[in-house]
């Protein structure tokens, strides 16, 4: 049990060291982009997907129109709109391909990515850095070197820090919105899915 509790105290920390690499002005623009769009498409791929569907649904709960990227009720993206894109490494093709494309039609890009420098970072007009495992943690072989350095990000496999450090993020973000736009939990309830 030990290493699935330093697991949890790993990820814990990736959340709190949050709060001192976010950039307020980034945040602001983020929203802006978010609260100005006629449409918010949101895209990940697998775990980054899900964290995207559940902001998505969030969005949908504070009466903003928001779509995923690729379910069948979607509806074409156009300048109007804004996507946000979420990719830890900034270079999963499918990612990158379905951001280059929105912006071809005019969409503002938002994104979440552990490398700003990278492809999808790079076309985003509002780009928020979330750390997850650094591509040097995450092929270093050396256990032993690690722990001994205290670096524990082995024990969060692939893109767990990232994933679940953007979910947390997201829900976050989510308050400041219902602040901004006047909404309160009960507002949000009216618009909860009730055919469950």
């Amino acid at each position: 049990m030990e290493l699935m509790k330093s697991s949890i105290e790993a990820i814990i920390e990736n959340v709190k060291e949050a709060e001192t690499y976010l950039d307020n002005d980034e945040i602001n623009n983020f929203m802006n982009e978010i609260t100005d769009a006629e449409n918010v498409f949101v895209i990940g791929a697998g775990r980054s997907g899900l964290v995207a569907k559940a902001f998505a649904m969030r969005l949908m709960h504070l009466g903003i129109s928001a779509y995923v990227v690729g379910e069948t009720i979607s509806p074409a993206i156009n300048d109007e709109d804004c996507i946000l894109a979420i990719s830890g490494s900034g270079e999963t093709n499918t990612i990158v391909s379905a951001a280059k494309t929105s912006k071809k039609r005019g969409a503002r890009i938002l994104s979440l990515t552990s490398y700003p420098e990278s492809s999808l970072g790079k076309i985003s007009d509002v780009s928020i850095y979330v750390r997850g495992r650094t591509k040097a943690e995450a092929d270093d072989k050396n256990y032993l070197k690690r722990q001994i350095d205290g670096n524990y990000t082995s024990l969060t496999p692939l893109g767990t820090a990232f994933e679940l450090t953007s979910l947390i993020f997201l829900d976050g973000l989510i308050c400041e919105l219902m602040n901004r736009l006047g909404k309160t939990e009960n507002d949000l309830k009216k618009r909860h899915a009730v055919l469950e």
